[in-house]
């Protein structure tokens, strides 16, 4: 009996010593070697990219670049939150960076982005920076290694490469005291620290750490850990240790919204954890008020973010360290070894939490040239100046283009930059977008119905219609002659069911009418509709509504397992209640047995429940961005904005122009690449004084056509 053996959650027949024979055999004939060859040679990529698990980290985008660039024979380890399967045979890695656009310019124009939008399976979520250039790059930075590090440290750290340090190329190879590693105003407005007296960090609290520092100034290592709520990004654990690693402050804080998503996976940090804590914020900015002395210099990783997510504004421009240049301050000082930098974990305090330590990027890029690649970087402005790269410069998106049509084959790892120009991505102009995705996102979650008869009853109209899916609102329109119902939906899959399977019904006694609201911004309605049907990423992926609300998560695997291919269950649930809402999406391994299931759950009734279904239109990171656009602005958007939105035509319609342009740009540079080359667009998020945009990332290998998950 042939067995069989799990590959990529997909089951194939398991090769006997003939059969190893025989494929080796075919392998010599196709010519062997890292190309595409025959499919078992062929790298693939693998991601859990569903549902509320769709938002990455920027240090979990560097595992991703670092072990698709590096591999275990460097020492580097598969990065946690995906999968690249056969690294050795990647043919090489292509980043794509598009500066200071978001994922609200990605489906603003998601019409324009013709070629994204089909071939890249998996996307997600980033976290936007105000720096993620330079940090990218290295720009700047150029970061040495700690001594705690993973990967390549120890290899970088030898004598012999002491001298090609960026730390000794920037301070030398004197000692130098604590002082000099302090960063300057400058850096702190840069990096996004929150400054005292500025309008943006209004009702920051301040430390009190006045006092000028010294080469002898005390220095404390701050860490925390942060959930999604509805207000964004809040604190869920802080703590903080002195120089000899003395544990000052280790506590679970209770966050002030409700939570979203608790980001188990990367900060240890459960639901079960912050019920019996009482700790709020405030009693943590008092306790670190006590704490700090007047002259208190803080380090860390990410430290802007910690001190953003504890809303705490410096009074003192120089008690932030260079997190970068931590290493080499630990040798100066006899301070912040690794071994006394961790927090003990006691009885009576949580349980241990901590960052998994992760090489920054010019680390990354220091860790190639070691290894005997150089990496290309192209685009419009000097993005490395540590001479780690082959940085060139053009002044177009046309010539990057052809340089990297020429130069992407010969390198190893690339990152080239294309731009819309500053002209095209003012704060104004996202100010205006955002405006307006919010108001068609209202639009498509709308329908009216009717028309009903003066005395018909609101509830049983709620109910027929609630069986598509999550209500938002539900008001009754009297400006007409007979009665009309607007109804807003949290999603949109449960809108376009309501419009399909209800326009023409019998509902309340009238035989009624379905439709969506008629304006200008509308019109191409049906077209976007279709074009997310076919999103490669809800490829395999339905809708279902009409679930009783006392079903739970395992009463739907259980009903569901009989379905064939099922790969993944997402149940939404509601941010205030925590109670799912009465639809969920499920993931296939085969678009065909999607289809199939389709037919059998339609009309399928579950405790009492009928089933209704159809195909995903938002299932994945984008489910999520609908809400907190839906929940954050909806209620504010008005008629008025269409006047305002009129006064710039011209300049919409360029950069339509324009970003259709650069889809083409990326199209031609993707087929250019050779099979087996990772390949990952980056869209890295807006922060400005109109608001923060979260970014979009989105990758795949040239000639996987395996499943996303796991």
């Amino acid at each position: 009996m042939v067995k069989a053996v799990c590959v990529n959650g997909l089951k194939r027949p398991a090769e006997g010593a003939g059969g190893r024979q025989a494929a080796r055999k075919r392998r010599k004939v196709a010519g062997g070697g890292r190309g595409p060859g025959p499919e078992e040679k062929a790298s693939c990529l693998s991601a859990a990219l569903f549902g509320e698990d769709c938002e990455i980290s920027r240090d979990q985008l560097y595992e991703l670049l670092k072990f698709a660039a590096l591999g275990k024979c460097h020492n580097a380890s598969q990065p946690s939150w995906c999968r690249i399967y056969r690294q050795s045979h990647l043919a090489g890695v292509v980043v794509i960076v598009l500066p200071e656009m978001s994922q609200l310019h990605f489906y603003q124009f998601y019409l324009q982005f013709k070629h994204l939008r089909k071939v890249f399976r998996h996307r997600f979520t980033l976290t936007p920076s105000a720096n993620f250039l330079a940090s990218l790059y290295g720009e700047g930075a150029n970061p040495k290694p700690q001594n705690t590090a993973q990967g390549l440290t120890s290899t970088i750290s030898k004598s012999s490469d002491l001298q090609c340090d960026p730390i000794f190329q920037k301070y030398g190879g004197k000692k130098r005291g604590l002082t000099s590693y302090i960063l300057t105003s400058e850096e702190l407005n840069k990096y996004d620290y929150p400054i005292k007296g500025s309008t943006r960090w209004k009702g920051y609290v301040c430390t009190g750490c006045d006092k000028q520092r010294t080469d002898s100034s005390p220095l404390f290592g701050l860490d925390c850990e942060m959930c999604l709520t509805a207000k964004g990004n809040e604190v869920t654990y802080v703590s903080l240790v002195d120089a000899r690693g003395q544990c000052l402050l280790n506590e679970l804080v209770k966050p002030q919204s409700e939570v979203v998503n608790y980001r188990t996976s990367f900060s240890g940090i459960t639901e079960e954890m912050l019920l019996p804590v009482k700790t709020s914020l405030s009693d943590i900015q008092t306790r670190l008020k006590k704490i700090l002395p007047r002259d208190a210099v803080l380090v860390g990783h990410s430290l802007n973010n910690d001190l953003q997510a504890l809303e705490v504004a410096e009074l003192n421009l120089e008690m932030v360290l260079r997190a970068e240049n931590l290493a080499e301050v630990s040798k100066k000082k006899d301070a912040l070894q690794p071994q006394g930098c961790r927090v003990q974990q006691q009885s009576n305090e949580p349980p241990h939490l901590s960052k998994p330590c992760f090489l920054l990027s010019a680390s990354f890029l220091e860790c190639l040239k070691v290894t005997g690649q150089k990496p290309l970087l192209l685009g419009r402005q000097e993005l490395d100046s540590s001479g780690l790269c082959q940085s060139n410069l053009s002044t177009s998106n046309k010539q990057i283009l052809q340089k990297a049509l020429e130069d992407v084959p010969l390198s190893t790892f690339s990152i080239i930059q294309f731009s819309l120009g500053p002209e095209n991505l003012s704060s104004r102009l996202l100010a205006e977008l955002c405006e307006k995705v919010g108001s068609k996102l209202t639009d498509m979650l709308t329908i009216y119905a009717g028309p009903f008869e003066e005395n018909f009853c609101l509830k049983s109209v709620k109910k027929k219609f609630g069986k598509c899916g999550p209500i938002q609102s539900l008001t009754v329109v009297t400006e007409t002659y007979q009665p009309y119902v607007c109804i807003q939906y949290e999603v949109l899959e449960a809108a376009q069911l309501a419009v399909e399977s209800l326009n023409g019904a019998e509902v309340a006694g009238s035989c009624i009418k379905v439709q969506r609201p008629v304006t200008a911004a509308m019109l191409d309605c049906d077209v976007l509709i279709k074009e997310l049907e076919l999103d490669v990423e809800n490829e395999g992926v339905i809708y279902v509504a009409g679930l009783k609300r006392s079903i739970t998560e395992k009463d739907l695997q259980e009903e569901f397992s009989q379905l064939k291919d099922l790969e993944m269950l997402f149940l939404p649930k509601d941010l205030q209640s925590a109670k799912h809402r009465n639809c969920c999406f499920l993931k296939f391994q085969k678009s065909q047995s999607a289809v199939d299931a389709l037919e059998v759950i339609n009309g399928w009734t579950m405790k009492g429940g009928k089933l209704r279904s159809r195909n995903a239109l938002a299932s994945g990171h984008l489910w999520r961005w609908i809400w907190q656009m839906n929940h954050s602005n909806g209620k504010q958007r008005g008629n008025i904005f269409y006047k305002k939105m009129q006064q710039l035509p011209d300049c919409e319609q360029d950069l339509k122009k324009k970003v259709k342009k650069l889809d083409n740009h990326i199209q031609k540079l993707y087929r250019s690449l050779q099979n087996n080359t990772l390949c990952v667009v980056l869209f890295p998020g807006v922060n400005s004084t109109y608001g923060s945009q979260s970014g979009l990332g989105l990758m795949g290998i040239k000639g996987d056509r395996g499943r996303s998950a796991c």
